[in-house]
């Protein structure tokens, strides 16, 4: 869904809200505004000093109720980069409602030079801008950005966690009376503990009586420029930050959600061990020899539709961090085709809600896109591409809080008083507070988490020789299977799906089917020039679920509550959940996309950090839906992670 983006007139270069009637920053100088209202007076230069002796968490976060040109986040951190501990990692999280093209955004930042490094650092991540959540990396992951875009209203209810400074910005109170209501310091308050601070340039009498009532203690204090006075203060109530854990963890499997699972806690300073039963990482569904990149949208406010598209965003942030060589890697965009009504029905609706993502095609522009005649109308993804899902998985594991653990098979999963054990037969393979199940639906050989539905898929893929003019082919075009560019002299053709096959030997029937797919994909490619009895191929075993969303998060006590059913009206907290125990699985062909955001979002539930999606894609991913759902929980499965 596409926000309302900005409309701006620029008075004297700088931007002018058409939509609020008011100033960005003050006029007087935006930069010295921000270090005045917002850095110096939440203390942050001395907080952050302290940082490694006063705080159980290593991390920071800040909550922004306007992200406007983004110079308050820069302004962060930059302070954060120098002056806080190598090892702790800043959570700034904004909201924003109308939220600055990049081209609007690029014109505001340019007024501070003393910023450039910065603003072209976010500049190059800044995403395409829908309605929904999106996180993004800098500084190898120390700094993280998580942008809310939607009326605050709606996205600050959906957000979980504690936060640690408040920067009350957004245009004033008289101009903006939506934002500056009861709800938004009751919320505020929701979200505070004993040592939460906030800022503000308003002094407005409505603004402090509201702070004072949620619990807030209120200061006065000179205000910045032409503002007579601006609000400070610290939350008055007594929640305090949960404590943190030993940093360790165990991760079980070496394809894409484990390699993704290890690189996200390892980037959080935890000490982990991937385990694999091969002798090398992404030997079975993630080492095919390469992965389509691309976001499967449908369209509208649903679960599939929002992790497709954030997914997406975030596994390309990553990659502008992580980076893989071009023999592995190739953003060469991917073409979707319109082989059938529904098909043509869907990329209709994603090329309206999404215009600025994806482009349409007609068949007359599709040769100069891909290189090859094609015979449908369809979309043009610019930013897709293909991967090296091996590549991928290695490159992401190389960190050096990572030992890897191959030719280990564990077999049985063992709680101890300080966190878990994995046995292979009756020896200890390793233990750790935090263990994180990624190995497909190999997960339900374990008693803890034999409830997380999953279903095995097999997939055969045909590699086809470059022959004639193939080469020509230079983009990555889908239908009903996918037909890759030629990688090391062969072209990606497939893939087949077959459910509860869990053979890997290679078919010629599986080729013929695969080759039938030319008829959607390349129909003047002549596909009896290849023999099947003479095509390369590789197959392998995913793991889908029946509503076709992976598993990503904590693990319930399911045996408990089937011995001892709660109520219907149960809260999550009231439940048995196994402390330390996640999954990330399920992700079926859509690893590339989906494997990263979860990892991101299993490392948040550990770490007690801000997470990257909203409450209600969370409860959409919880690893115990299906069970909850068999035991007549459903109101529970859908709100599980809402409160």
């Amino acid at each position: 869904m596409q926000p309302h983006q900005a409309n701006l007139e620029w008075h004297n270069h700088q931007p002018y809200s058409l939509d609020y009637g008011d100033v960005y920053f003050s006029t007087d100088s935006g930069l010295d505004e921000t270090h005045y209202v917002f850095l110096a007076h939440n203390q942050l230069q001395s907080r952050w000093k302290s940082l490694a002796e006063s705080s159980s968490q290593g991390h920071f976060t800040i909550f922004e109720t306007g992200f406007g040109t983004g110079l308050n986040f820069l302004c962060a951190w930059k302070l954060w980069r120098e002056t806080a501990p190598k090892s702790a990692r800043l959570h700034f999280v904004s909201t924003e409602k109308t939220p600055l093209s990049i081209h609007d955004l690029q014109k505001a930042l340019s007024a501070w030079p003393e910023l450039k490094h910065f603003t072209d650092k976010l500049l190059s991540q800044y995403p395409f801008i829908s309605k929904s959540w999106h996180r993004i990396l800098f500084d190898d992951g120390r700094v993280t950005l998580t942008l809310l875009v939607g009326d605050i209203n709606v996205t600050l209810p959906k957000f979980k966690n504690l936060v640690d400074a408040w920067f009350l910005d957004g245009f004033s109170p008289a101009k903006n009376p939506d934002m500056w209501q009861a709800s938004l310091f009751e919320e505020m308050a929701k979200h505070a503990h004993s040592e939460t601070t906030f800022a503000t340039f308003t002094s407005a009498g409505d603004i402090r009586r509201g702070l004072r009532d949620a619990g807030f203690q209120v200061s006065k204090a000179p205000g910045f420029g032409k503002k007579r006075e601006m609000l400070f203060g610290q939350y008055q109530g007594a929640c305090d930050q949960p404590a943190a854990d030993a940093k360790s963890v165990i991760v079980i499997g070496g394809g894409l959600s484990g390699a993704t699972s290890a690189e996200a806690m390892a980037r959080r300073g935890y000490q982990v061990t991937l385990i694999e039963r091969h002798p090398k990482l992404a030997q079975e569904a993630s080492g095919n020899p390469l992965g389509v990149l691309y976001p499967r949208l449908t369209g509208g406010e649903t679960p599939l539709n929002t992790l497709a598209l954030q997914g997406f965003l975030y596994t390309l942030g990553m990659l502008e961090n992580i980076k893989i060589d071009d023999e592995n890697y190739q953003p060469c965009g991917v073409l979707q085709l319109a082989f059938n009504d529904r098909e043509h029905k869907r990329i209709t609706s994603v090329i309206n809600e999404y215009p600025e993502l994806v482009q349409s095609t007609s068949k007359l522009n599709t040769l100069a896109l891909s290189g090859i005649d094609v015979a449908h109308d369809g979309m043009f993804i610019p930013q897709a591409g293909w991967l090296n899902p091996a590549a991928f998985c290695e490159a992401l594991t190389q960190h050096s809080n990572i030992k890897k653990q191959t030719n280990t098979e564990v077999l049985t999963l063992k709680k101890t008083a300080e966190g878990w054990q994995v046995l292979s037969q009756n020896e200890v393979l390793c233990e750790a507070t935090n263990l994180i199940i990624a190995n497909a639906t190999d997960a339900q050989q374990f008693q803890q988490t034999r409830h997380c539905e999953m279903q095995a898929v097999r997939g055969q893929i045909s590699l086809l020789p470059t022959i004639g003019d193939s080469d020509t082919l230079k983009t990555v075009i889908c239908a009903d299977g996918y037909l890759s560019p030629a990688r090391q002299g062969y072209h990606c053709l497939g893939a087949t799906f077959s459910p509860n096959d869990h053979n890997i030997d290679i078919r010629e029937t599986d080729h013929e089917s695969n080759l039938n797919m030319l008829k959607s994909l390349a129909p003047n490619w002549n596909q009896d020039r290849y023999k099947v009895n003479t095509l390369k191929g590789r197959a392998a075993i995913r793991a889908t679920t029946s509503d076709y969303l992976p598993l990503a998060g904590a693990v319930l006590d399911i045996a408990q509550l089937q011995d001892k059913p709660p109520r219907y009206n149960a809260s999550p907290e009231s439940l048995t959940w196994l402390k330390g125990l996640y999954i990330n699985a399920g992700h079926g062909a859509k690893g590339l996309v989906n494997a990263p955001i979860c990892a991101e979002i299993i490392a948040g539930l550990i770490c007690n950090e801000p997470a990257p999606v909203e409450c209600s894609l969370l409860s959409a991913l919880d690893p115990n839906r299906f069970a909850l759902r068999a035991l007549g929980l459903k109101r529970l499965a859908q709100t599980i992670q809402s409160n």
